[in-house]
């Protein structure tokens, strides 16, 4: 994976990211289980540590 292409996957995860924290927000607001949307943080961060990696 060149430079251009590992920076904008990392741009896209980290606005995913940025977006499920939204969401966990708003479910945890209105009292409903936040338990996918941390899910889908973990995933992201395991995503953009291995990308950071190569």
């Amino acid at each position: 994976m060149d430079n251009k292409a590992k920076e904008e996957q990392l741009a896209w995860l980290k606005s995913e990211y940025v977006r499920v924290q939204g969401d966990l927000e708003k479910l945890e607001s209105v009292g409903r289980s936040p338990d996918a949307a941390v899910n889908q943080l973990t995933e992201l961060e395991e995503q953009i540590a291995e990308i950071r990696k190569k």
